[in-house]
């Protein structure tokens, strides 16, 4: 049986190497000359990468909001309510709840509209605005697999209990099974946490190729999602 843990990857191509000059370099002459075009190039390869990393954190930005979007379809899809009511309050249909209200406080919590300001002009005000944008995006994800995995581990439960009591309704003989299964998901519950969840998706990140240079540290999502507590 899969445990759920799944990413939703999108892979970004590779970084092509900006062209080298092939032509060999001037001797300097006495006015400094060769100094100064030498400045000039040097700002303009400075500028020329500027821009192509920008794409590259515009490029993560939209891959990192794909796979919230993925995990917000399967959040949205994952029951809440059990066919007998007389199992609402158990264990797993009340995780399937919890993570329902969950998901959809991670979709509706606003967005840090505060324009950061930066110097050095326009292209280190684009970059400023992408890290905020993409630490935005990123803490979303974050959660959303949280979410997920919460939801998917309360989903086996759900399947195991059903096994158990096979279209009947719990009774005495059915005790140490049901507690055991309670037990279970209390213990895949206790595993889901944000160290994990993290590191599971810099793997997964990483093993598709995508640009990681610039990914959020886990203490600046655990600070983004504190700020956003109901």
């Amino acid at each position: 049986m899969s445990d759920g843990r799944t990413c939703f990857p999108v892979v970004t191509p590779p970084l092509e190497p900006l062209p080298l000059p092939t032509h060999p370099p001037r001797k300097r002459d006495n006015q400094g000359g060769t100094w100064l075009e030498t400045g000039r190039r040097l700002v303009c390869l400075t500028w020329r990468i500027s821009i192509l990393v920008n794409e590259y954190r515009t490029a993560r930005v939209a891959e990192i909001l794909a796979d919230f979007r993925t995990l917000q379809y399967y959040i949205a899809a994952a029951p809440v309510d059990p066919p007998n009511m007389d199992d609402y309050y158990t264990e797993g249909w009340a995780a399937l709840r919890q993570c329902a209200i969950d998901g959809q406080h991670i979709l509706n919590v606003g967005a840090d509209v505060s324009v950061p300001h930066a110097s050095g002009g326009p292209d280190e005000q684009a970059k400023a605005e992408l890290k905020q944008v993409q630490l935005d995006a990123y803490a979303r994800r974050h959660e959303g697999q949280k979410i997920y995995l919460r939801q998917a581990a309360a989903q086996r439960w759900v399947e195991w209990r059903d096994q158990v009591l096979q279209g009947g309704r719990p009774h005495s003989g059915h005790t140490a099974q049901l507690r055991a299964i309670d037990q279970q998901l209390r213990a895949e519950l206790a595993t889901i946490t944000d160290e994990a969840i993290y590191a599971e998706l810099q793997a997964s990140d990483i093993s598709m190729g995508r640009w990681t240079t610039e990914d959020p540290s886990l203490r600046a999502i655990q600070r983004w999602v504190r700020s956003r507590r109901r």
